[in-house]
């Protein structure tokens, strides 16, 4: 399956500095057993109304648990969860 996290920055957060980091963090889960793909990429249009990130993570629907109390999916949410000021998560089949 696909687990997309869709985020919308605080304003005043430029998208592109932490597109770098974050991508960091979530190379992390391809280590998580079941988790094989990872893309972090910026929303290229600059519009009020468009989301800043979207995070793609290519996994099985039994790796999800493991995903959810990993270390890196808490590091994503201790050191960016503040800096949101929306998000979205969808997942769908490959």
């Amino acid at each position: 399956m696909k687990h997309y996290i869709i985020a919308k920055l605080n304003e005043g957060i430029d998208r592109n500095e932490l597109i770098v980091p974050v991508k960091e963090i979530f190379e992390e889960t391809l280590q998580i057993p079941g988790v094989y793909s990872v893309k972090v990429m910026p929303c290229c249009i600059d519009r009020p109304n468009r989301y800043d990130i979207m995070i793609e993570i290519g996994m099985d629907k039994e790796a999800l648990p493991a995903y959810d109390a990993s270390a890196p999916h808490k590091k994503w949410k201790e050191t960016y969860g503040g800096m949101l000021s929306a998000k979205t998560i969808f997942d769908c089949e490959d």
